[in-house]
């Protein structure tokens, strides 16, 4: 007998633009100037946008929390213990040569229950970029 696994829409552009216009309210909200990623499955940049009064680094640091919630399907939050000495991914940071970085404001995005991409924030306080980041995964209907 086989199992018939039902297709999920993938992230779409639509979808990135959306994630990107939540995140960016949020942080005009809190008073941040930040900057959005957004990334599809593969790990493709389908979304960015930097708030031209964001620090510079806060493009960089929001496409890696991108990249490391989708390559780890877990949020960049949930992960920060996970690497520090003694723990489980201790190692990981530097044993790979990929652009992984455990700060808070990367988060996965699934649609019924499948990983279909990640949202990155950065230029806040880790707490805020993760809260900003939260609420536009939150909004995706």
């Amino acid at each position: 007998m086989s199992t018939i696994t039902a297709a999920v829409a993938p992230l779409t552009t639509q979808d990135a633009e959306a994630l990107v216009g939540a995140a960016r309210t949020a942080a005009e909200a809190g008073g941040v100037a930040a900057a959005v990623t957004v990334l599809d499955a593969g790990g493709h940049l389908l979304a960015f946008r930097r708030d031209d009064r964001a620090v510079l680094i806060a493009g960089e640091t929001s496409t890696r929390k991108a990249y490391t919630a989708l390559q780890l399907d877990a949020p960049t939050a949930d992960l920060v213990d996970a690497v520090q000495p003694g723990g489980l991914f201790h190692t990981l940071p530097t044993a790979l040569d990929r652009p992984l970085l455990f700060i808070a404001g990367g988060v996965p995005v699934h649609r019924d229950g499948r990983l279909i991409g990640a949202v990155g924030v950065g230029g806040g306080a880790p707490e805020q970029d993760h809260g900003f980041a939260t609420a536009a995964v939150d909004s995706l209907v």
